[in-house]
């Protein structure tokens, strides 16, 4: 894994797509870059000790990557609307809401893109909340 020193968030995550040098690499490069067609001024962070996020005031998702999966946890997911049914994990909880991705498995990147608007939808809502 890289270490980060002196290196920016979208730096470390190109690190890690490169290091995962089979579908897991080549999907989280796919699913980032439908995430920055969604929004092209999504900010890059990188926390929790190696993991790639996507923020417009406020996280918007994480981008998980282990054995058999991609994961994309959406922060605010239990709040977003899903009409396509994108969300296939963990579904029990009050707030998060997870698209976990398999090996040669299509991305419907259209309605993606959709939900990830709807999370910097809400995410700016609840800042123009707070302003007030």
């Amino acid at each position: 894994m890289t270490s980060g020193e002196g290196q920016t968030p979208s730096q470390l995550i190109d690190g890690r797509i490169k290091e995962l040098d089979d579908w897991r690499g080549a999907m989280l490069a796919r699913l980032r870059g439908v995430i920055k067609k969604a929004d092209p001024e999504v900010e890059e962070t990188w926390k929790w000790r190696g993991v790639p996020v996507w923020e417009h005031d406020g996280m918007i998702c994480t981008g998980e990557t282990y054995k058999t999966v991609v994961k994309l946890t959406f922060a605010k997911g239990a709040s977003l609307p899903d009409p396509s049914g994108l969300f296939n994990s963990s579904l029990d909880g009050n707030t998060r809401r997870a698209i976990d991705f398999h090996e040669g498995e299509k991305v419907n990147e259209k309605a993606l893109q959709a939900l990830v608007r709807a999370a910097i939808d809400l995410n700016i809502s609840k800042v123009k909340t707070k302003a007030r």
